[in-house]
């Protein structure tokens, strides 16, 4: 009984969200993004079927199409204008061009960075180090597969291929563990999405902690804002953290998020205003039934989240293949 009431309860956290948006006209795809000018940035988004401008501090204003690539504020426009003017690569607000900002990888994939070092190199020295020290009493570790739990949980393990922001495979297997409380809350998870037509997608879940000193040492320093520190770890190397998304289970298709996965810019972030209602959508379902579940949305990256429990475990550098 317990169960089942737990489980409407996620249900109806999951209905609780506005109905599906309907996807904005294909043109306007081209037009949505970021626009740069000095320090002000202007975003141009959708919402509720029409395209919105964002300069902030000010409020949203909406636009209004009155020519092919010429829209009109529905009030005062940013810089006292009252239309905007697309051009390929930049806009017009009154006086003020602001260029139109790459805000993703330029074919719409994973970020790439180049390795300061030879990341075959570095997996033979760092996979033979030991994980920084703690003495905190932990849970005994019990890592276990969502994806062998729940035949909906499906993985894209990128760090298993070169499509990673490496360029390199990293991983022996593409394998996707985490310990058992987190592991059972995807499945409770997928089993409130599934009705509604959607299913999780795995990109990474734990991470020996030797892989975590990998990439620190693969990066380049001044890009290492963007990996964890090792002398730390990460909560992904205790088996407490996982990069996921959904994805349709009538076509097996991605769903169309505000960001590509690993993204280094303002898109990544949980509360991003940018992109189409119906991207938002889909991140805040996501969201939803996962922190329902226990999972905390990492603020800068959509798409991580970390289980309640995380600092009941510890580092650990168990390779994939000697996980049973």
């Amino acid at each position: 009984m317990i169960h089942v009431l737990a489980l409407l309860l996620q249900i109806h956290a999951a209905d609780s969200l506005s109905p599906k948006p309907a996807a904005p006209p294909a043109a306007w795809m081209s037009l949505i993004g970021a626009y740069a000018s000095g320090q002000d940035t202007l975003y141009v988004f959708e919402e509720g079927g029409a395209l919105v401008a964002l300069l902030r501090p000010a409020a949203p204003s909406r636009l209004a199409q009155a020519a092919e690539s010429v829209f009109t504020f529905s009030g005062p426009g940013p810089y006292d204008a009252d239309r905007i003017v697309f051009r390929p690569g930049e806009i017009q607000v009154g006086p003020v061009v602001l260029r139109r900002l790459q805000m993703g990888p330029a074919a719409g994939g994973q970020l790439r960075l180049e390795p300061v070092r030879p990341v075959a190199e570095l997996l033979r020295v760092d996979r033979g180090l030991t994980p920084p020290a703690e003495s905190t009493a932990f849970l005994p570790p019990d890592l276990v597969e969502p994806g062998k739990m729940d035949a909906t949980i499906r993985l894209d393990i990128r760090y298993a291929t070169t499509n990673n922001f490496l360029g390199t495979v990293v991983y022996s297997s593409a394998r996707a563990f985490l310990q058992r409380p987190a592991a059972l809350a995807l499945v409770r998870a997928a089993r409130v999405l599934r009705p509604l037509g959607y299913g999780l997608l795995i990109h990474d879940a734990y991470r020996p902690w030797y892989v975590t000193k990998v990439f620190w040492d693969a990066t380049p320093p001044e890009h290492h804002w963007l990996v964890a520190n090792p002398a730390q770890g990460s909560k992904h190397n205790r088996g407490a953290a996982v990069d996921i998304t959904l994805y349709e289970l009538a076509t097996g298709r991605p769903v169309d998020m505000p960001s590509t996965y690993d993204e280094a810019t303002p898109r990544a972030l949980s509360d991003y205003p940018g992109g189409t209602s119906r991207q938002r959508w889909h991140r805040a379902l996501l969201r939803r039934v996962l922190e329902t579940e226990g999972f905390i949305v990492n603020p800068s990256e959509w798409w991580h989240f970390d289980f309640r429990d995380w600092q009941r475990y510890q580092i650990l550098n168990t390779p994939f293949e000697a996980i049973r």
